[in-house]
């Protein structure tokens, strides 16, 4: 194996691009749970306009 000196490694390109698997699970999730917060505010918006909110 040859070693690299100063100027080889300053040209060295390399790495992968940023649209990875593990970013697009990331963002679909981040997604989904936007989502599901926004139904779940929706919903709890409308019950209590509604006036159909469950006694405790």
């Amino acid at each position: 194996m040859k070693e690299l000196n100063n100027k080889e490694l300053l040209v060295i390109q390399g790495g992968t691009n940023w649209v990875t698997a593990s970013f697009l699970n990331a963002a679909s999730r981040a997604v989904s749970i936007l989502l599901d917060m926004g139904k779940s505010l929706g919903t709890s918006i409308r019950r209590v306009i509604s006036g159909d909110v469950c006694q405790l």
